[in-house]
C-alpha cells in the first residue's frame, strides 16, 4: 500500500488512459488486438471499471489485461467489488460532488478490509462530476447531480475540501457518452492547485486532448471514443510522438 510509482506516472504531464468498461469487455482475442494497438499508440494507462459490472465481468477483463498488457492497469471502480490485487493501482475515489453516502464512504467501509490486505498501490482520489450535457450512467446509478461546469467556484472549493480532506489526485469527469467536455478555464483553474489532475468525458478529438494537456491536465482519459473508432489510437499515436 505505500508504493507510488503509478501515482508518479500519473503526476507527469501529457498522458492518456483508454478507459475500458468490462460490461462492454470484448473476447481475450479482441482486447489483445486493443493492448497491442494501444501500446502501439503510446497510451500510457488502461483504466478499468463501470458503474453496472458485475464481480465477474470485472476480474475477467482484468485478468486478461494484466496478462497481454505491458501498460500499467489501474483500477477506476465504480463499486465496492471492482478491487483486484492482480492491477497495478487502485484509484480510492470518493465522489465529491455528491451527497450520497453509499459513494463518498459507504463502498469504502465494505471494501476496506479487502483492499486494506491487498498488495497494491491505493490512490485517494478526489472524484468530481462536472455537467456534460446529459444524464450518464455513473450519474444515474450514484443517483447524484453533477456540477454544473458555469459553477467554477462550487468545483474549486469542492476540489479544495478534497485536498484539505488528503486527496492525492482529483478526477473531474463529465461521465461516460458526456456531450461536452470538461471546459479548459475549470481544468487551468484546478490544475494551479498543485494536485494531479485526471480528465474525462466527452472527448472524441485530438485538439481537445492537446488543450487540456495545455492547460494543466495530467492525463486524459479516452473511453466511448476508442468503442466507436479505434483508429483513434492511429491519431493518438501521432500526437504522443510530436509531444516528445
Amino acid at each position: 500500500m505505500s508504493d507510488t510509482y503509478i501515482y508518479s506516472l500519473i503526476s507527469q504531464s501529457k498522458k492518456i488512459a483508454v478507459l475500458i468498461d468490462p460490461e462492454k469487455c470484448p473476447s481475450e482475442s479482441d482486447l489483445q488486438q486493443l493492448i497491442e494497438r494501444a501500446e502501439f499508440a503510446g497510451v500510457d494507462f488502461f483504466f478499468v471499471g463501470g458503474s453496472t459490472v458485475t464481480r465477474d465481468e470485472f476480474n475477467h477483463c482484468i485478468e486478461i489485461l494484466t496478462k497481454h498488457a505491458k501498460i500499467p492497469v489501474v483500477i477506476f471502480p465504480g463499486a465496492s467489488h471492482q478491487v483486484s490485487e492482480k492491477a497495478d493501482a487502485l484509484l480510492y475515489l470518493s465522489l465529491l460532488s455528491g451527497r450520497n453516502p453509499d459513494f463518498l464512504i459507504g463502498h469504502h467501509v465494505a471494501s476496506a478490509q479487502e483492499v486494506f490486505d491487498m498488495n497494491i498501490e491505493i490512490i485517494p482520489t478526489a472524484y468530481i462530476l462536472i455537467d456534460g450535457g446529459t444524464t450518464t450512467s455513473v450519474a444515474y446509478v450514484s443517483q447524484t447531480t453533477p456540477i454544473p461546469p458555469g459553477k467554477e467556484n462550487i468545483i474549486l472549493n469542492t476540489v479544495k475540501a478534497g485536498i484539505l480532506q488528503g486527496k492525492k489526485l482529483v478526477y473531474l469527469d463529465a461521465g461516460s457518452g458526456a456531450k461536452e467536455s470538461i471546459p479548459t478555464n475549470v481544468i487551468r483553474s484546478i490544475s494551479a492547485l498543485n494536485r494531479p489532475l485526471i480528465i474525462g468525458g466527452g472527448i472524441r478529438n485530438i485538439e481537445t486532448i492537446r488543450e487540456m494537456h495545455e492547460a494543466g491536465a495530467n492525463v486524459v482519459v479516452i473511453g466511448n471514443k476508442i468503442e466507436e473508432d479505434i483508429d483513434f489510437l492511429l491519431d493518438i499515436r501521432t500526437y504522443q510522438e510530436s509531444s516528445i
